[in-house]
């Protein structure tokens, strides 16, 4: 359950992706339904980390439109190219942006937001949508974000 969150911010980030995967993987234990699956990832991360915005979005004729988040609103549908996200959609793998006012076609959602790291979720070799986290400070998201997302994702994907 999510009031039994162990959340470690004193730790280092890899620290802190090693103690919330496992709750992730237990929260996620023995539930099929997708959309409540994608909503407790969600609180999980936005919880542990704090950052500025953590959701979902899902391939729905040919657009991607917005699901489960933590976070202030957001765009409610993206174009397959647009932004970081159909980026990620349309190369079909992870975009890692240290600013994000430097990414050609950016899509403003919320002016706060600084960088952001966005992942495709691949299901037979297709992608069926994208995590997209947000920060409001710069440079915030590298390969230790990627590593442990895409391991995330994996595990969201095989419940």
């Amino acid at each position: 359950m999510a009031e039994d969150l162990v959340i470690t911010r004193d730790a280092s980030k890899e620290a802190q992706y090693q103690s919330i995967i496992p709750q992730i993987e237990a929260l996620l234990y023995g539930e099929r339904d997708f959309v409540a699956n994608m909503a407790n990832v969600a609180a999980a991360l936005k919880e542990q980390f704090g950052w500025f915005w953590v959701g979902f979005y899902l391939v729905k004729q040919n657009e991607l439109v917005l699901g489960p988040f933590q976070g202030p609103v957001a765009c409610t549908r993206i174009k397959k190219g647009k932004g970081v996200c159909g980026t990620s959609w349309a190369e079909a793998k992870t975009i890692i942006v240290p600013d994000v006012d430097e990414f050609p076609g950016h899509i403003a959602c919320a002016s706060a937001s600084k960088s952001e790291i966005v992942l495709p979720l691949i299901v037979n070799e297709e992608v069926i949508g994208v995590l997209d986290v947000d920060s409001e400070m710069l440079n915030k998201f590298d390969e230790t974000d990627r590593i442990n997302l895409e391991q995330v994702i994996y595990i969201l994907l095989n419940r």
